[in-house]
């Protein structure tokens, strides 16, 4: 690729991460026989399944990976990193076997028999998910297995070197732990050689010189000498994230905002091994429609199986795109909005394909996918008022609209009418509730009811929404947007959606005619302030 390095200049965040790994590389160049180039990093604990953060992550190393590469022309390589020599901590809740992995606690995940039975450990099943999760979404990236570092060898030079700093490294914890685990804390643990349990002990002596640890079994008394290298040990994770950085030489990693503290102390522990830190970037945590942290035993929030039955993935990649570094809530409510500003973008990338557009990161620059006529707001609005439990309902309305499109013509409407009839299913019909309108909007409607009957059939949607502002403005609404709130919660039951001269257009106008009659037959209601009004 062209190194374009006006790319610096543009203002989304790949970019300007992407400038910061640049100058890091340019400040810390690779030593001689390492690979060119920048390597970026991603984390992944394996005893648990992946999950939307994970999704998120990668996703979000990928679009800077990729603005480095456009920068600078360099080649640039992500790896998934697999802790998967950690010690089982405790069982998890969605597996089988229970009773046979709590016979395994603190042992290594990949030590472990699989509770699924069909890899030949814990760590092997929970690692194929997450390549198989990651390739689903067809994510560049090399799978790197702890269990394999380490006893590949690819640590050993790194551990002998922690194990001469050890009192330095030890050092930079300590202020952080309580008393008691102040008493015990080494940054080696050792795997012990007849339990097998990944041991968190003190350590007695570090003879690096020696490759030895020498520690003592608190439950037998017993001493023991364990290598350094060889995969005989481990590092406790803040340092072994550390380790990582000093041995793979990685450029770029992100975390969540509740890692700060951790990526602060590895990267002290990185400088004590004598290598530079890679660049980094905090992204926020998830917040449930609560505004509470997402949490997994919770089972508060959205998981990325739930997004996808109803939307696709684009829309779930725009939604991590947006504003990385503000807390945002992650519920069903949000899909519908962001389905459709994805589409937004993706029209404009196809005109036009600016850096600064989303949908440039999303689709790595350019797309040939038409996107679709119709949004997905005005589909979930069209299939609530038809009660759709079924996709073809929504297509007679399709047809009419848009002559000559069909599922094949346009494969992304065609996904959306199946998301739409699904979300629908699942979250508007349950709590659709319509309201009777006030004597102030009874008027108003009144007075839309006539213009739609003098107005021919096939009216395009602009032209109808201009006269739904000339109606409104005939009106003594406080703003505009009440009167577009009326036309939401009275004659859909919805509280927002798209611009109303579009589902106008798609409903027809002698259906809409219909709702309008059905609406002010249900008798005049209190003046009484509209609810939160949508935008027009």
């Amino acid at each position: 690729m062209t190194a374009d390095p006006s790319l610096r200049n543009v203002k989304a965040w790949p970019f300007e991460e992407a400038a910061k790994v640049a100058d890091r590389l340019a400040a810390n160049p690779k030593p001689e026989g390492a690979p060119g180039g920048a390597l970026f990093e991603t984390g992944y604990g394996p005893s648990g399944l992946p999950h939307i953060g994970t999704f998120g992550e990668v996703a979000r190393t990928t679009w800077v990976r990729r603005a480095f590469e456009r920068i600078t022309g360099l080649p640039a390589r992500l790896i998934a990193f697999s802790d998967d020599m950690d010690g089982l901590r405790k069982v998890p809740d969605n597996v089988p076997n229970k009773a046979m992995l709590a016979e395994h606690l603190g042992r290594p995940l990949t030590a472990i028999p699989d509770p699924f039975g069909t890899h030949p450990s814990f760590g092997a099943h929970n690692n194929a998910r997450l390549q198989a999760f990651l390739d689903t979404f067809g994510f560049e990236y090399e799978f790197a297995s702890s269990t394999d570092y380490y006893r590949g060898g690819r640590f050993d030079a790194a551990l002998l070197r922690m194990a001469e700093r050890h009192d330095a490294v030890k050092k930079v914890i300590l202020p952080t732990l309580g008393a008691e685990r102040k008493a015990t804390y080494s940054p080696f643990l050792p795997i012990h050689p007849e339990t097998g349990v990944v041991m968190q002990v003190p350590m007695e002596e570090v003879r690096p010189e020696d490759d030895l640890l020498v520690w003592v079994d608190p439950a037998t008394a017993k001493r023991h000498g364990t290598r350094i290298t060889g995969g005989h040990c481990k590092a406790q994770w803040k340092a072994d994230w550390a380790l990582r950085w000093f041995a793979l030489g990685v450029d770029y990693e992100m975390s969540g905002k509740d890692l700060i503290d951790s990526v602060k102390l590895s990267g002290q522990i990185c400088r004590v091994l004598g290598g530079t830190p890679p660049a980094s970037f905090t992204y926020e945590l998830f917040n449930d429609e609560n505004g509470q942290k997402i949490s997994k035993s919770k089972g508060n929030g959205l998981t990325i199986e739930e997004w996808l039955r109803y939307a696709p993935p684009e829309s779930l990649a725009y939604f991590m795109y947006q504003s990385p570094q503000r807390a945002k809530r992650l519920f069903f409510d949000v899909i519908p909005r962001a389905v459709d500003e994805y589409l937004g973008h993706l029209e404009k990338l196809r005109v036009q394909p600016e850096p600064t557009n989303p949908a440039f990161h999303i689709h790595n620059g350019s797309s040939n996918d038409p996107g679709s006529p119709i949004g997905f707001g005005m589909l979930l609005n069209l299939a609530s008022v038809v009660n759709a439990d079924e996709p073809e309902m929504l297509w007679g309305f399709i047809r009419r609209y848009a002559p000559g499109v069909t599922p094949d013509s346009s494969p992304m409407l065609a996904r959306l009418v199946e998301y739409a009839v699904a979300y629908f299913r699942d979250f508007v019909a349950p709590t659709r509730q319509h309201r009777a309108p006030s004597t102030l909007e009874r008027g108003a409607l009144e007075d839309l009811l006539q213009v739609l009957r003098s107005l021919p059939e096939d009216s395009d949607a602009e032209a109808i929404q201009t006269l739904l502002y000339e109606v409104g403005k005939r009106h003594p609404f406080a703003n505009l947007r009440d009167w577009f709130a009326c036309l939401y919660q009275v004659l859909l039951g919805a509280q927002e959606g798209p611009r109303f001269g579009g589902f106008v257009a798609l409903y027809g106008i002698p259906g809409t005619i219909g709702l309008i009659e059905t609406a002010l037959a249900r008798g005049a209601g209190e003046d009484l302030a509209p609810r939160e009004a949508p935008a027009a």
